[in-house]
């Protein structure tokens, strides 16, 4: 099964109930709520008025109104980790600099890559951590224009470009983070378009449905506590939860009299040794089997596959 129907057959799959874009509904409306607090874009005159309990509230020493907006009301929008419990403070303690920042962030006239490697790390733990605050902070001044996705993690961007893309992500050499995080950007965008399907959806709703059918194969999920500190928990890994799937595929087969046991076992040793391409192929040769007669279930019509050689 090429790529492109692979990703057809997940995305027309996606979302039965609808919860997925009510929730994102919900979000823009925040969103909109938040960008009206600060119209940085229709005004970039008024990123002067920012006032530093905005960022973050000395005497409470708790999180400003901008920052519970962008980290915690938004994170339906896209998720960020966030380990420096000092870095709202040194915001606030570098509020020109910050200021500066947010000017290049709303700036049409700068590019994606430009925006990303704006000088972030002049501000300690802003530009560290993949600059997953900064792009988050971009993607919400930027979204209506189409050419940003909420995926601020560089290593997830890699995998689902891997995943969906005519093309290899890495054949291609970058001078910067910016530039390297803008051209994957662009090849999950072109993905996007190629399909009619997802190319009425809007770029959260597509972002959330690559979450959704090509989980990163991370075996711990990034999380935000409510004092801004970084924790992790435990998640099953993307391959792990395409062999439960084939697994059970290879039971239903069997249960159906299609393939014998050591058939059972052969498959799904092969399985285990095949690139996403060739795994693609073979569940599609299953599920074909799957749905055709067996005049003699105790000679299933199916040849084994051969293992693979070790070279």
């Amino acid at each position: 099964m090429s790529r492109s129907n692979s990703m057809l057959e997940k995305a027309t799959a996606f979302d039965k109930t609808g919860l997925e874009k009510r929730e994102l509904e919900k979000a823009f409306l925040l969103l909109k709520e938040f960008r009206a607090k600060y119209p940085f874009v229709e005004n970039p005159q008024s990123i002067d008025w920012l006032e530093p309990e905005k960022i973050f509230k000395k005497d409470s020493n708790e999180i400003g109104e901008f920052f519970n907006y962008i980290v915690y009301s938004l994170n339906p929008l896209g998720s960020i980790t966030i380990q420096n419990s000092n870095l709202y403070q040194n915001i606030r303690n570098q509020i020109a600099d910050f200021k500066n920042l947010l000017r290049v962030v709303v700036d049409k006239k700068k590019s994606l890559a430009e925006k990303v490697d704006a000088p972030w790390e002049k501000i300690n733990g802003l530009g560290n951590q993949d600059r997953q605050l900064a792009k988050k902070i971009i993607f919400c001044f930027n979204c209506e224009s189409g050419t940003v996705l909420p995926i601020f993690n560089i290593q997830h961007l890699r995998h689902f470009v891997n995943r969906i893309a005519d093309l290899p992500s890495g054949q291609t050499k970058y001078y910067s983070l910016g530039q390297e995080y803008a051209h994957y950007t662009t090849e999950l965008l072109k993905a996007k378009e190629s399909l009619p399907l997802t190319k009425g959806w809007g770029i959260t709703y597509f972002a959330r449905f690559l979450y959704n059918a090509y989980p990163p194969p991370d075996s711990e999920k990034p999380t935000t506590n409510s004092s801004g500190e970084g924790k992790t928990i435990n998640v099953v890994t993307n391959e792990q939860l395409e062999l439960r799937e084939f697994v059970k595929l290879l039971a239903d087969l069997q249960a159906k009299g299609k393939i014998t046991g050591q058939q059972f076992r052969e498959n799904r040793e092969l399985w285990m040794h095949q690139q996403p391409n060739d795994r693609d192929i073979t569940v599609w040769r299953l599920k074909q089997l799957l749905t055709t007669e067996t005049k003699n279930p105790d000679h299933p019509k199916s040849q084994p596959f051969q293992k693979p050689r070790r070279l």
